[in-house]
């Protein structure tokens, strides 16, 4: 039985720990990494025990490094480091943000990639994860918007340039996680009820919904290039 071997950058939270649950499996093994000890460690021990573990900040180029370099030949990269970065009224919006967004989100994604090249099995794949936020006209998103909209323009490139790599993106939409942890408990509620008001399925996303998304991606071998959407078809009522 063959078995491989998928890397998870941010998997101690959110859609990168939903996909370690989802993908692990006797022919999937999986390693998830994060900046706080803490949170990787409590992930880790709800996957019982059974996944290999690295702590460090994928912000850091030098860490990104020293991880790959000591990791050794694997098949799949999913790339979920996430930021916050850029929301608010664009006449307002402190520009630095977007700066700030790409150092948080997108620097990191791709840092990830480039250092894994030389151990990234060529017939396995790579998944970023963007956000719908890169595909539909709302107000007060144009910030972050900008940053997840990097990660759309590039994917059709790598998967050219770095073939037969398979390269695609996950582009969510409001999901039920802890990126929502800046607003309060009652806020949270509010907006999620607003977007479930507007999402044509009648609610808002579980990071297993995105999860699923991911794992097609992972095992599909005819897929690439692609932005896979899953927002419950927001982007057409927001």
């Amino acid at each position: 039985m063959s078995i491989e071997h998928c890397v998870i950058i941010g998997g101690s939270s959110g859609i990168g720990l939903a996909t370690a649950k989802r993908l692990l499996s006797p022919t999937m093994k999986v390693t998830i990494t994060g900046r706080s000890e803490d949170k990787l460690n409590n992930a880790w021990k709800s996957l019982g025990g059974t996944v290999g573990k690295a702590a460090f900040d994928a912000t850091k180029p030098d860490a990104v490094r020293h991880f790959f370099d000591g990791l050794g030949p694997f098949d799949h990269l999913v790339l979920a480091a996430s930021g916050g970065r850029g929301l608010g009224p664009f006449a307002t919006l402190d520009l630095a943000d977007i700066g700030s967004g790409v150092d948080e989100k997108i620097k990191p994604q791709l840092g990830c990639l480039q250092a894994a090249l030389p151990t990234l099995n060529k017939a396995g794949s790579v998944t970023f994860i963007s956000a719908v936020s890169a595909q539909i006209a709302a107000p007060g998103i144009a910030g972050i918007g900008a940053i997840n909209g990097m990660l759309l323009t590039v994917v059709p490139i790598l998967a050219v340039e770095l073939k037969p790599l398979r390269v695609n993106v996950v582009a969510p939409g409001v999901i039920d996680t802890p990126w929502w942890d800046f607003l309060s408990g009652e806020e949270q509620q509010a907006v999620f009820a607003e977007y479930a008001g507007k999402t044509p399925v009648g609610r808002i996303g579980r990071a297993e919904d995105v999860a699923d998304a991911i794992a097609f991606l992972v095992s599909n071998g005819f897929m690439t290039g692609q932005v896979l959407t899953c927002d419950g078809g927001l982007r057409f009522a927001a």
